[in-house]
């Protein structure tokens, strides 16, 4: 088993050092990558949590003991392939901050509430035709200090599981129209405007359910010259 990645797919994606950004200035590399080839074992396995997934781990408003404060939203898409084919029975995580901007997580203290009834992570296995959909709560923006009065746009993160760990891909969703992009240097780290403008949501007026929820759609495309930008390719 060969994985093979077209050339045109790394211009999609960030450069490791992106000054701007600063932690990458600590954690990219300063010499050149040395290539290592993968094993079978690697290129086989081991696979993670495709069979774990639950009938409603996808809905992450259903999650506690009420519903969580805050817009819920529909977000739904296709895993693709750079051809445009649906990718089936890929593993699709996502994780993200609450209606006020905060992550369950020890390492936030963002001095913003946390909503016992919202974990911020949910699960989901794309279908024979690479198609996914989530339940969730529009998340808030927040301050993350990397420079002055420095504030994340609202996001959610995306994980994809393909064949092993070494075929996992992390990308982040924004949503149309959000005032902060100018100023997130991660947004920005992606050069090519037009591929930054892959990682934006396009509002989905018609599968939004009324009275109920709006929705968003957002196509991941793994690689090729319409490729997602991933942060860790």
């Amino acid at each position: 088993m060969t994985l093979v990645y077209p050339v045109q797919s790394l211009a999609a994606h960030p450069p490791r050092l992106s000054p701007a950004y600063k932690s990458t200035v600590k954690r990219s590399p300063t010499k050149p990558l040395i290539p290592m080839r993968h094993t079978l074992s690697e290129l086989t396995g081991p696979v993670y949590g495709h069979e774990t997934v639950r009938e409603h781990d996808h809905d992450l408003t259903i999650q506690g003991k009420s519903e969580p404060i805050g817009e819920r939203i529909i977000v739904h898409g296709h895993v693709l392939d750079e051809d445009g084919r649906g990718v089936p029975n890929a593993l699709v995580e996502l994780w993200q901050a609450n209606a006020c901007g905060r992550y369950v997580h020890v390492v936030d203290q963002h001095p913003a509430p946390l909503d016992p009834n919202f974990t911020g992570a949910g699960r989901a296995q794309t279908d024979a035709e690479g198609y996914y959909r989530f339940v969730t709560i529009k998340p808030g923006a927040y301050p993350w200090g990397n420079h002055h009065n420095a504030w994340r746009p609202a996001h959610i993160h995306f994980s994809v599981f393909g064949h092993s760990f070494v075929s996992r891909l992390v990308t982040q969703m924004y949503f149309p129209g959000d005032p902060l992009f100018p100023f997130d240097p991660i947004f920005n780290s992606v050069t090519d405007e037009k591929a930054r403008n892959r990682m934006i949501s396009s509002f989905d007026l018609d599968n939004t359910k009324p009275d109920w929820a709006l929705c968003y759609r957002f196509n991941i495309v793994l690689r090729g010259r319409n490729a997602t930008p991933m942060e860790n390719s």
